[in-house]
């Protein structure tokens, strides 16, 4: 179990070290090198990974009036069968006479399909109680990182002192960095609180702006509610709190909501910032500029690879939005397809339509799935040695804390890795199971984290759970008697 073959133990550190910029082999010396190599007999038949939110690729199915729909509109031949049920073919009807020339082959705006941004201000203003949402704040986007990166290229200015800085929870999303980077502004990385579920306080935004401003100028904080990796879901109190605080240093809110209809933890349900942005009063719903994402991929739908998500802005000067869709034109626009089926996650079949039983169903199944493997992989972890793991209240996956031994600490300082990376990489050797690694989530020094997602089949999980703890007391057996030899 510890890595202790030199062949396997320069193949890991170069392999980790190209990964963080080091220049790799060249095509040609690799294929020389591992032509050497015997192959390994592995102790099991595939490679399970749980490292990502991609519910598809974990064996999620997709659900049918979504595919009858955009099967519709992507084929019109099928209209004119019973190939598709009445509400369906009703649904592709009305998304193409929104398409130019009827087809989903043409462009759209480049903020989305008039009819797609009608559809979710409906469903933000249902969300929000009543809370109105017009469709000329709404921007549809190829995902909600592409929104993202245009709200934070309209805020970047500035180097060095006066640089953009935009506030982010650590331990953040995994690709946060990277769209902060691309944006050209500079994250300032505030502790959420592990023992406390990975609570939001809002005494750490205060001791992160302060800490910042000798280095950028914050303009911004990024939200992420529920939390990505943490599964925390902030309280109604929390997010006043947040709110009250973004108007006090007059900072831009970018709010990630995308896990918004993940929510299963007890006592918990979801209250967007907007709804309780505007339910404070004029002095805030009037002041406190915002933008919201919700995405299609993220969604209890999970269709990745269809690309496509919503922005809302709220206080935004019109001048300002116009060189937002000046910036979306860039990309020219979202992917129809993305647009049609996002069209459907906004407005989902109604009670009385043929479909409405099978979606509700669906619906129910994914979520009772997530509620119970949240349940499962919670239970499974606290009972490993050296493992400690927050209760999730939503999203899609666990952030379990790692108390590695001295031993495994020595060997990890020893390959140059952090332990997290070490024991991921292990994992996927022995086990044939892949899992984040903390690191990649911005955890905070000394502590060592795994990203665990559990939007996938019961039996996969169980599969997952079952490796993972043989795994887990093997090295820990190894390691002792590594230590006492």
């Amino acid at each position: 179990m510890l890595v202790s073959e030199p062949s396997i133990r320069m193949s890991f550190v170069q392999d980790v070290k190209s990964r963080m910029g080091e220049p790799r082999v060249s095509p040609q010396e690799s294929l020389q090198k591992w032509a050497t190599l015997k192959v390994e007999r592995k102790p099991f038949q595939k490679v399970i990974d749980v490292s990502s939110d991609d519910s598809h690729r974990a064996g999620m199915k997709p659900f049918s009036f979504v595919r009858q729909v955009l099967a519709g509109c992507l084929y019109p031949e099928l209209l004119y069968g019973d190939s598709l049920p009445q509400d369906a073919r009703k649904r592709v009807q009305d998304l193409l006479r929104g398409c130019d020339g009827g087809s989903v082959g043409s462009y759209s705006d480049s903020a989305g399909l008039l009819h797609v941004q009608s559809s979710v201000a409906e469903f933000i203003t249902r969300r929000d109680a009543g809370v109105p949402s017009h469709s000329q704040n709404i921007f549809i986007s190829a995902g909600s990182q592409q929104a993202l990166t245009v709200v934070l290229k309209l805020l970047a200015r500035g180097e060095g002192l006066s640089q953009t800085g935009v506030l982010a929870p650590q331990p953040w999303p995994r690709t946060l960095p990277m769209v902060l980077d691309v944006a050209g502004v500079c994250l300032v990385p505030y502790p959420l609180h592990e023992e406390q579920g990975w609570a939001l306080e809002v005494d750490q935004l205060h001791w992160a702006l302060q800490h910042a401003r000798g280095r950028c100028h914050p303009r911004a904080i990024y939200i992420s509610n529920p939390g990505n990796p943490t599964g925390h879901v902030q309280s109604r109190q929390s997010i006043e709190e947040v709110i009250q605080f973004a108007a006090e240093e007059k900072l831009f809110l970018l709010v990630d909501e995308v896990y918004q209809d993940s929510v299963y933890g007890k006592g918990r349900d979801f209250v967007s910032y907007k709804r309780v942005l505007f339910e404070m009063g004029r002095q805030y719903s009037k002041t406190v500029q915002m933008a919201s994402f919700h995405s299609l991929s993220k969604s209890v739908l999970g269709e990745c690879g269809l690309r496509a998500g919503y922005m809302e802005l709220v206080n935004v000067d019109p001048d300002v939005m116009l060189f937002a869709e000046t910036l979306f034109c860039c990309d020219i626009c979202a992917p129809v397809p993305g647009q049609l089926a996002l069209e459907v996650m906004v407005r989902p079949p109604e009670p009385g339509e043929v479909s409405y039983g099978t979606y509700k169903q669906e619906v129910l199944s994914n979520r009772n799935t997530l509620a119970q493997n949240a349940q499962q992989a919670w239970e499974c972890l606290i009972g490993l040695p050296g493992v400690s793991c927050q209760p999730v209240m939503g999203g899609v996956s666990l952030y379990p804390k790692l108390s590695p031994p001295p031993a495994l600490m020595a060997q990890a300082m020893a390959l140059q890795v952090e332990v997290d990376v070490l024991y991921s990489h292990l994992l996927l050797e022995e086990e044939g199971v892949c899992v984040g690694a903390g690191s990649e989530h911005g955890q905070r020094e000394g502590s060592y984290h795994l990203r665990l997602c559990i939007l996938t089949r019961p039996d996969t999980l169980e599969e997952v759970l079952s490796r993972l703890t043989s795994f887990h007391l093997r090295l820990l057996d190894q390691v002792s008697q590594h230590a006492l030899g």
